[in-house]
């Protein structure tokens, strides 16, 4: 399979902010990951936070305070807190980010939206353990897909970003392969979503690159994440997530099934006229 070799360019996203993007330049025949080794094979995130980078401004994480508890830990259930001394945060987002500490700290509950069965968005799809992911390669195009509610990225491969993107919930996704390496380039998310699990606001400016390489041994999968959104973050910033490979049957889980509008949830979306 054959792609087009990059060059990186500088592109202002704004108030100052410079960023790396990738163009098409020349055809070179390279030896690509397979992400799907077999039919069977998809990807489990480890866990439903991100995990630091080695340095340098990093993702929103707990307050240390108030230590975070999962459920089936052999403890009582806590919900994220979320550190606002990150000097990633603009104030508003701080804000929002206070608000919901203070509604939580008060007794309220902290789910995430996905349970209540709205999209995860990017960043955020890299954040749910509960479903595998799987990848379908073709030489035009990457799919990915979440077993959860069967939520689906199309990744176009080797081309530019469309000149005007309409926004929507996972935006658009062009990529290559770098070596071992899919990199995946998203601009035009909607501001709907969260970046992570503490319900971490964006803006419509958001732009993440996301680095996909298997291990040497095929058993597991680094994610390295880069975030810049100068309407929502003083800085860009890293984070890492990993992946376990599973061989087993592809499940189906249909979110809304046997699903309740209860408590602290957020409502089911409901669709406002039929798809067809």
């Amino acid at each position: 399979m054959a792609r087009a070799s990059v060059i990186g360019t500088v592109v202002l996203l704004g108030a100052g902010f410079i960023s790396s993007a990738t163009y098409p330049q020349e055809s070179a025949k390279v030896s690509i990951p397979n992400l799907r080794p077999t039919p069977e094979t998809g990807w489990i995130a480890r866990g439903p936070n991100f995990q630091l980078p080695p340095a340098g401004p990093h993702h929103v994480t707990q307050d240390s305070r108030y230590p975070y508890q999962p459920a089936g830990a052999g403890e009582a259930r806590t919900f994220r807190v979320a550190d606002l001394n990150n000097p990633i945060l603009l104030p508003w987002v701080r804000d929002a980010l206070k608000k919901q500490n203070d509604h939580i700290l008060a007794g309220g509950a902290g789910y995430t939206r996905q349970v209540s069965c709205w999209p995860m968005g990017t960043p955020a799809f890299l954040l749910y353990p509960v479903a595998p992911i799987y990848f379908f390669q073709t030489p035009k195009e990457v799919i990915i897909i979440t077993t959860l509610n069967q939520e689906v990225r199309h990744v176009y491969l080797n081309v530019f970003h469309s000149e005007q993107i309409k926004p929507s919930w996972y935006g658009e996704s062009v990529g290559y392969y770098e070596g071992d390496t899919l990199v995946i380039d998203t601009l035009g998310a909607n501001n709907q979503t969260y970046v992570d699990n503490f319900r971490t606001p964006h803006s419509d400016r958001l732009h993440t690159i996301e680095r996909f390489k298997i291990s040497p041994d095929g058993q597991s999968m680094e994610v390295s994440l880069r975030v810049e959104d100068p309407g929502a973050f003083t800085m860009p910033w890293n984070s890492i997530q990993h992946y376990t490979r599973s061989d087993q049957e592809r499940p189906e889980i249909i979110c809304a099934e046997n699903n309740l509008n209860i408590g602290d949830l957020d409502p089911m979306p409901v669709a406002q006229r039929p798809d067809f």
